[in-house]
């Protein structure tokens, strides 16, 4: 076996068409075992084998949706990756893919039994559980910004992920409507686009339909009914253009694999939406596909074929001379085939259509055992670039908008004044080929010259442009460049500097604004070390100048911050008014009291900033204050000042039986207990009682509850309480 698998190692291309692929359905370890002997060592087929165990001894007892026991998931995703032949370090870690997500096994454990090769792939594909984030979209940020971290540093952590994708996507179907939905929606939203990002075509593929048929199934189930419908229509002219092709390449001495293929359901679906015609008028739907020898051959093949069939005009693309991004090479042609059909017909090197098919996988080199380093390529450089960019990232919006504009497959392609070749997405300005260049280059940016000709930098590039970038010390980007670019790095670099500049600014302003508040309280305006430390751990902040920037910014009142520094037996400022305030915690600032809670003398109280009404004065049982718990940097602690006088409103709810007189007995009692009627509000019920909501006013919770005693004794009043929001 050592001297077998040896020679295959030495031609794996080969060996790749041979291996058996893992049967279709539920997979067993002895089905994935057979196919590992095919490449792998006896040792490492041996090192997999004890993964499975350590996986199914820890998955023991726990269930899929579908009630099959649970390491037949990660036995799939194992099988997945061993059809693509990927190394031992790789399948191991995808049968422990889960183990710590969900078993108590954790990445020390995993370390010792396995290695620290194996626990670091585990764990980049691992999410986040263990912290509690403030919302489902700042969680999946997260484990998406994790999982990127852990691809850059190897490629195998993605290649993990998405096969595990791909199973999950497989067996969707037990999950609940919404549920399927969602896991859909993000599949084609990030999961989809990485894998084309990696050039697994195969696999885009596959994501791609699988996630339209759990979003739109019955658009999917209309496309691929019509396709099986066109299949036997079109087979014949498919088939006689396909002998054609083979033999006029054949009578040119060319060796060539020619093959009819068909266009995946979503690109077809991508395409009706894209053209805005039914899927009556699609015309390429089928394909061609011709795979050569050497690099001439393609070349010479496409002036056969051009001589065979006319080429549609403005529809041949090079991305051999020119590859795409994730290193696909190919040229793309389309034809008025037999009977007047369009046909697209792509023709490629066998080493071409391997990347095309399987990608970043198709570049895997096996290293010794020696070797530590993780393999690496570069169709997954744009990950560095994408992890330099997200730095900047100021909330979860953000990052996921970068990623998923960075995941944008449409590209085209411009030239700097040197010649080199710069990718940018469809619809990138000048602005975007400058950030591309460098961040320096951008912010400095005043414009631009392609082919000579002076553009703005709003101006949108197309394929081919000649473009020199012109800039100037003074020009610094400003909020209205987010509305000129299309690339993720473009708005990073610009909202990082726009952040930069505003929390320049907001400092600056907070240090005025809180010299200010505390000369007003008598303080000194040159605090002590030890005041700031005190200050910044009542306030719950780290560094001074971010305190500042809140007060600057208006996210914290200087006068709140001012007072944190008073002895709780600090007498207030002097004021004008011999009345005392209401409210002790709050001299000096503006003061109102909220309407939901109606709060009185007696109720227990807090005191919350808002922007443009100061302080509000809510009950600590009111729920729209409780709706406000996580600004808690908003809150201020307030009570009632011991010599608080005035009237507050109060609202009373009653519900009363329908006699003549009622209302007019009612208000004359509360007349009778010194309090005024503000409001009245009467809403019938039924024939026999009524409900009456009054807005009165009381001095404190000792008038009010009086007058509740009152009105709770007459007899036409059935119930009466304070009535709350």
């Amino acid at each position: 076996m050592p001297t077998t698998a040896a020679k295959r190692r030495n031609n794996p291309q080969a060996e790749h068409d041979r291996v058996p692929a893992v049967p279709a359905g539920r997979v067993l370890i002895s089905d994935l075992l057979q196919v590992l002997e095919q490449y792998l060592d006896p040792e490492e087929v041996k090192g997999v084998y004890q993964a499975y165990l350590f996986g199914a001894q820890a998955h023991d007892g726990q269930l899929r949706r579908s009630g099959e026991a649970y390491i037949y998931h990660p036995l799939s995703v194992a099988a997945i990756l061993a059809d693509m032949r990927l190394d031992s370090r790789s399948i191991s870690a995808a049968i422990l893919h889960d183990v710590i997500e969900d078993t108590p096994t954790g990445r020390e454990q995993l370390a010792k039994e396995f290695g620290g090769d194996i626990a670091r792939l585990v764990d980049g594909v691992s999410k986040i559980d263990q912290i509690e984030f403030e919302s489902q979209e700042h969680a999946e940020a997260e484990n998406f910004r994790k999982m990127l971290l852990a691809m850059a540093q190897d490629i195998r952590v993605i290649l993990i992920k998405l096969a595990d994708r791909i199973h999950n996507m497989r067996t969707l179907d037990p999950l609940k409507a919404d549920k399927r939905k969602r896991i859909a929606r993000q599949t084609l939203d990030i999961f989809a686009p990485i894998a084309n990002r990696l050039g697994m075509y195969t696999w885009t593929q596959e994501l791609e339909d699988l996630s339209l048929k759990h979003l739109y199934p019955k658009r999917y189930d209309a496309i691929r009914k019509e396709l099986s419908k066109r299949r036997g229509n079109r087979r014949k002219i498919i088939e006689k253009t396909r002998n054609k092709i083979a033999e006029e390449v054949e009578q040119a001495g060319i060796e060539a694999t020619v093959v009819g293929r068909e266009k995946n359901i979503y690109s077809v679906y991508r395409k009706m939406q894209e053209r805005r015609v039914p899927l009556m008028e699609m015309g390429d739907i089928f394909a061609i596909r011709i795979i050569v020898g050497p690099v001439d051959d393609c070349y010479r093949v496409l002036g056969l074929i051009h001589n065979l069939y006319k080429p549609v005009p403005g529809k041949f693309k090079d991305y051999i001379a020119i590859p795409k991004a994730n290193g696909y090479q190919s040229l793309h042609t389309l034809l008025f085939g037999t009977f007047g059909q369009s046909i697209e017909v792509q023709i490629r090197t066998a080493e071409m259509h391997r990347v095309a098919e399987t990608g970043v996988a198709s570049h895997w080199r096996y290293k010794s055992k020696s070797d530590d380093a993780p393999p690496q390529n570069s169709s997954h450089r744009w990950l560095v670039d994408l992890i330099e960019t997200q730095q900047g990232a100021g909330n979860p919006s953000e990052f996921l908008e970068h990623l998923k504009t960075d995941l944008f497959p449409d590209e085209i392609y411009v030239f700097t004044p040197k010649g080199d070749i710069k990718k940018l997405p469809k619809g990138a300005s000048a602005l975007d080929f400058a950030y591309a260049v460098h961040s320096d280059v951008g912010n400095h940016c005043i414009g631009a010259r392609i082919n000579n000709e002076p553009i703005p930098l709003h101006h949108v590039l197309g394929n081919g442009d000649h473009v020199e970038v012109q800039t100037a010390r003074s020009t610094m980007p400003t909020p209205l460049w987010l509305h000129y670019v299309v690339t993720g790095k473009a708005r990073a670099e610009i909202r990082n500097y726009l952040k930069t500049q505003q929390h320049g600014d907001a400092v600056k302003l907070g240090r005025q604004l809180l010299d200010q508040a505390l000369r007003s309280v008598g303080l000194t305006t040159r605090l002590k070390t030890s005041q700031k430390i005190e200050l910044l751990k009542r306030l719950d902040r780290e560094d001074w100048n971010e305190l500042l920037a809140d007060v600057g910014s208006g996210r914290r009142l200087p006068m709140v911050v001012a007072r944190q520094l008073l002895p709780d037996t600090t007498i207030a400022p002097k004021r004008s008014r011999t009345q005392p305030l209401p409210i002790r915690g709050v001299e000096g600032m503006s003061v109102s009291y909220a309407r939901c809670c109606r709060p009185i003398p007696g109720d227990r109280i807090a005191g919350l900033f808002s922007k443009g009404r100061g302080i509000v004065i809510h009950t600590t049982t009111c729920p729209n204050a409780a709706k406000q718990v996580k600004t808690l940097e908003n809150w201020i602690s307030v009570e009632w000042s011991d010599e608080v006088k005035g009237e507050f409103a109060a609202d009373i709810r009653l519900e009363v039986l329908n006699r003549r007189g009622v209302l007019a007995q009612l208000a004359a009692l509360v007349a009778e207990e010194e309090s005024n009627i503000n409001s009245v509000a009467v809403n019938a019920r039924d024939n026999r009682n009524s409900t009456i909501r009054f807005t009165i006013e009381v001095t404190d919770r000792q008038h009010l509850a009086r007058i509740i005693r009152r009105l709770r004794a007459r007899r036409s009043v059935i119930r009466v309480f304070r009535a709350r929001g």
